[in-house]
């Protein structure tokens, strides 16, 4: 026993200096200085917020519709025996020309009957204003002074004349049957479709084809009540010299190339649309195949166009990035000099694709955060990084405390022990 005691004694005598000394290192070694300096906060991006002048707009789809547009029908029945050359689809046509004739003949008999009827009772008047006067002279002679009227024969002159006037009512009836066999086209434009030829049999009303007129085309656009408020737009609006209607700039792709054209607001429709709980706008372009076609393309009917519609003006206006609008009307402005978020609450005039646009709830040149942020809260500590113009991050870091600045301070205002005069 002895013996083992002897044998492991030198052992524990080493592991308890060893252990001893480690203790002893530990206790020499000098404490880690404490750094003052704050953490770094959250690394967001931002862009600043500036002052703009704003045109609002609003952007519509519609079909374009000529404002004229009719049925073209006979008011006679016959067989067709004209028809003109310029009377067919896509055809271009002028005022007070003849696009159809119906065969005239059994037209042109009636109005020769009617003159010989004209002239019959002419003829029979003639003779009663005759009889009339002698039969008054008559009874002059014979000293009556009251005769009947029957015997003055004033009914048979009465009969005679009203017989002339229908007469000449039939030849007027006669003669516009026969001035009705043509029919003529009442504005100028173009044919959007025919529906007849020569040798068919037509009856009054009937279709013949369509026609509209050139000089002005519509585009029925549906709007919220929000766009109209863009646009200054009551609903009973209706374009004068006064207030006129704000412009239109409509745009479509036509054989293959982009088109441009430019009209103008008119009118709004007449009620709300109880669906869509839309209102139509109405807007026109002038001469649409001529000075208002686009380098020879016009706006014609049946296109489909998008349109942009100037609203009111704003002079000064605020404008932050899209992507720094948080809901509705909350910006997350980031201050370079403290390195603290503050939430701000604006009011949005309008928002689209390049920015959102208020009036008051954050100043030009401050910085709107477009990076996500978790759990935001006012006072919470950021580092605001700006991408510059030539493409570099600039990033703001608010100003740190020198180290050993407080012991410094402390020192000087003799509230420490190191530094005080004893």
């Amino acid at each position: 026993m002895g013996r083992l005691i002897a044998i492991i004694a030198p052992f524990v005598i080493i592991v308890v200096l060893g252990i001893g000394g480690f203790i002893a290192v530990q206790a020499m070694k000098p404490e880690a200085e404490k750094s003052d300096e704050p953490r770094a906060g959250l690394n967001v991006f931002a862009e600043p917020v500036r002052e703009v002048a704003l045109t609002l707009t609003v952007e519509a789809q519609g079909e374009v519709r000529p404002k004229t547009e009719i049925i073209v029908a006979p008011q006679t029945s016959g067989r067709i025996a004209y028809v003109s050359p310029d009377f067919i689809d896509g055809g271009f046509i002028r005022r007070g020309q003849v696009l159809v004739r119906v065969d005239a003949q059994d037209y042109e008999l009636g109005v020769v009957r009617a003159r010989s009827l004209v002239a019959s009772a002419e003829q029979r008047l003639a003779r009663e204003v005759a009889e009339s006067e002698l039969a008054l002279q008559d009874l002059e002679d014979l000293g009556m002074t009251d005769a009947s009227p029957l015997a003055r024969r004033e009914p048979q002159l009465a009969e005679a004349q009203a017989s002339l006037d229908a007469a000449k009512s039939q030849l007027k009836d006669a003669e516009l049957a026969l001035a009705r066999t043509a029919v003529i086209a009442p504005f100028d434009g173009r044919v959007r479709e025919r529906s007849v030829d020569i040798g068919q049999v037509v009856a009054p009303g009937q279709s013949l084809g369509r026609i509209f007129g050139n000089d002005t085309v519509e585009v029925s656009l549906p709007l919220k009540d929000a766009e109209l408020g863009r646009l200054g737009l009551p609903i009973a609006f209706a374009d004068n010299a006064q207030t006129p209607g704000p412009e239109v700039i409509f745009t479509a792709t036509v054989g293959g190339e982009p088109r441009t054209w430019r009209g103008k607001v008119v009118r709004t429709g007449a009620a709300v649309n109880s669906q869509t709980r839309q209102i139509n706008v109405i807007a026109e372009l002038k001469d649409p195949f001529g000075k208002g076609a686009d380098n020879g393309a016009p706006m014609a009917p049946g296109l489909f166009v998008n349109a942009q519609i100037q609203g009111r003006s704003l002079d000064r206006v605020m404008v932050a990035p899209r992507s720094a609008l948080r809901g509705d009307d909350q910006l997350y402005i980031g201050d370079p000099k403290t390195g603290k978020l503050s939430i701000r609450t604006v009011d949005i005039e309008h928002s689209d694709r390049d920015g959102a646009y208020f009036h008051e709830g954050a100043e030009a040149g401050e910085l709107a955060i477009t990076s996500p942020i978790q759990a935001p809260f006012d006072g919470m500590s950021l580092t605001v990084m700006q991408r510059m113009e030539d493409g570099t991050v600039k990033v703001h870091n608010p100003p740190k405390p020198a180290a050993g600045a407080e012991k410094i301070a402390e020192a000087e205002t003799g509230n420490g022990t190191e530094g005080a005069n004893p």
